[in-house]
């Protein structure tokens, strides 16, 4: 596939060194808090101990919210969803993609004027990252309204 093709449809794109730092973090923090709430003295009671599990399961559920990093593609347009939000695109709402040097993840422009960061195309991972927006870029040319930029 040339960086001009686009890649077939539905596609998803997502961090791999994030999910596993993310989701591999999370295992120790549930791990860890449940071995702590066992071996805690006797000073320590239930509440305390439940609350030590509960604190390691929510540690995980704030890391699991970077583990779920992606950029969706499919006929019908473009999902991102990010640590908080999950954004819909339609073809025609997206004009481009751009990362830059240095930037930690590509922004998608909208059509609206607004811009739009999407995480699950991490800048860290440099070939994967610029494959990725390469792929993303010409599904965009392909399927969008917008003209080309060339």
């Amino acid at each position: 596939m040339t960086a001009d093709a686009p890649p077939p449809l539905p596609v998803v794109w997502r961090p791999r060194r994030a999910r596993l730092i993310a989701y591999g973090m999370a295992a120790v923090m549930v791990a860890g808090s449940v071995v702590l709430a066992v071996i805690l003295p006797e000073q320590f009671h239930l509440p305390d101990r439940l609350g030590m599990i509960a604190f390691g399961i929510a540690v995980a559920a704030v890391l699991h919210l970077l583990g779920r990093l992606r950029v969706e593609a499919d006929e019908r347009g473009i999902k991102v969803v990010n640590a908080l939000r999950t954004h819909r695109f339609e073809w025609a709402q997206v004009l481009d993609v751009n990362l830059f040097e240095g930037d930690p993840w590509p922004k998608l422009d909208l059509a609206d004027g607004f811009s739009v960061g999407a995480m699950g195309i991490q800048g860290t991972e440099k070939a994967r990252s610029r494959k990725a927006v390469s792929e993303l870029r010409a599904l965009i040319r392909a399927r969008g309204e917008a003209p080309d930029h060339d």
